[in-house]
């Protein structure tokens, strides 16, 4: 090995001994890997709101349910878009017979008996020019 080379190595550990004291951890995910996104993203929150519509077209509760909390987003580009989700869908108080389809006007049941809430999981899969969204996994438990 060369002095240049060596000389050069050296530096590059020393680099990388610095950045890593000083708690800098620049980690690159590879392509295609989920990455964690905000809350507020505007394609997460069409996601969520289409995974409340369609656990409300499979439950037989005769209150609707709308997403209460988000613990968890990630998105993956895959052909599209992978959402993979983990939030907490609660019983509001609109009744499905009222044929309410605005969820943004249903306020959540207030504590009491008719209080509900899931934790669910769920992976959504867009490829928007196809228009196509397909619910991969979607599992929820009290």
């Amino acid at each position: 090995m060369g002095l240049k080379t060596l000389l050069l190595v050296s530096l590059l550990l020393a680099a990388l001994e610095l950045s890593l004291a000083a708690g800098v951890h620049h980690v690159r995910s590879m392509p295609g890997s989920p990455l964690n996104i905000s809350t507020d993203d505007r394609g997460l929150r069409q996601v969520v709101l289409a995974a409340a519509y369609s656990f409300n077209n499979q439950s037989n509760d005769a209150f609707l349910f709308k997403p209460s909390a988000i613990t968890r987003a990630q998105r993956q580009i895959v052909k599209g878009l992978r959402y993979i989700v983990d939030l907490e869908i609660s019983r509001t108080v609109c009744r499905k017979r009222d044929h309410n389809n605005n969820l943004s006007k249903c306020d959540l049941q207030p504590k009491g008996r008719l209080q509900q809430t899931f934790q669910c999981h769920f992976e959504v899969w867009l490829i928007p020019w196809e228009n196509e969204t397909n619910v991969q996994v979607f599992l929820c438990k009290s």
